[in-house]
């Protein structure tokens, strides 16, 4: 009696062609998807946000089954690693930074995932999986021409408090003359550690204009807030002035440049109310996004800055608790 033949072993190299199909075509939409903000092709548009990592999962399952039958959770799993290197791959051709490729880790290999899902039932339901995977590779090329470049946006404002053992004076010091600041003593705010660059200093004088608060941070960003309503000890509200060369190339990604196409900071107020044993510090902050996924980038929008002003609220609730009494 004959032997049953051994089953052929795999080449771990094999399961490599999956991922390297998925990342070649993100990469090529990603080459389509590279126009001007405002202008049809663009990045952020949603044709490509929510499109291009499902097809990636899609072609990323699609050659994996056609080199032998998966499990779901295969193709689950191989459209969510193809989405992680997909955006890799754009950080190392230098079109988005650090920043952008965190901030759409989430949502790129959760549609990648769904990705792999759908060519899995497409798979099981159809015995022709091309002619709808061609159809899904189509479709952001088609709609990319055809969507709104310019949402309309939003404007949002998160509001922050703290309680502060010190006076309205000291805390009104610390406001005008934020100086020397140490990466230790804002490091624990999110924006930052994913990296957005600290602030070094906020120089506060006076001239015709009002008050004007000179605002320096890392990787040369520096810019302006101006303040014509305030009062000493009480409140004071900033606007924010940027020249054009506020942001030097490669501080910021363009996705995300204070701004710019797609987000803005348009006012922040800090208010001291007297309390027994010290001041209670508030601060609100007035922001615009516009983007055609704003249910996805207002809430991640929201999160950060409400972090950020949290622990900028904590800096001058330290420095002025520590600082010698006015």
């Amino acid at each position: 009696m004959n032997a049953p033949a051994p089953r052929a072993r795999r080449s771990p190299i094999q399961w490599l062609w999956p991922l390297v199909a998925g990342v070649a075509v993100g990469l090529g939409l990603r080459w389509v998807f590279s126009a001007k903000a405002g202008e049809a092709y663009a990045t952020m548009l949603v044709s490509f946000v929510l499109l291009a990592p499902l097809v990636v999962g899609m072609v990323a399952a699609y050659v994996a089954q056609r080199r032998g039958p998966q499990h779901w959770a295969m193709h689950f799993g191989l459209g969510v690693l193809a989405n992680v290197f997909f955006i890799i791959g754009t950080m190392v051709m230098g079109w988005e930074g650090a920043i952008c490729a965190i901030l759409a880790s989430p949502i790129f290999t959760l549609i990648g995932g769904a990705g792999g899902l759908l060519m899995s039932a497409i798979f099981r339901f159809t015995a022709r999986p091309k002619p709808p995977l061609y159809g899904f590779l189509a479709l952001p090329l088609v709609l990319g021409a055809l969507e709104n470049p310019q949402p309309q946006g939003r404007i949002e404002q998160v509001e922050r408090t703290v309680a502060v053992a010190a006076t309205p004076q000291a805390v009104w010091q610390q406001l005008m003359r934020a100086d020397a600041i140490r990466p230790d003593e804002v490091d624990a705010a999110w924006s930052y550690r994913i990296g957005v660059p600290k602030p070094l200093s906020g120089l506060v004088h006076e001239d015709a204009r009002g008050l004007v608060r000179e605002v320096r941070m890392g990787k040369g960003i520096h810019f302006r807030q101006l303040s014509t309503d305030w009062q000493p000890q009480r409140y004071v509200r900033w606007q924010y002035a940027f020249d054009e060369d506020s942001v030097p190339p490669g501080a910021l990604d363009d996705h995300v440049r204070i701004g710019g196409e797609y987000f803005d900071l348009r006012d922040t107020t800090y208010t001291l109310i007297p309390r027994e044993g010290g001041t209670e510090l508030k601060v609100s902050m007035s922001y615009r996004v516009s983007t055609g996924f704003d249910w996805y980038a207002a809430p991640l929008a929201r999160w950060l800055l409400g972090n950020q002003c949290q622990v900028l609220l904590d800096f001058y609730r330290h420095r002025a608790e520590a600082a010698p009494p006015v």
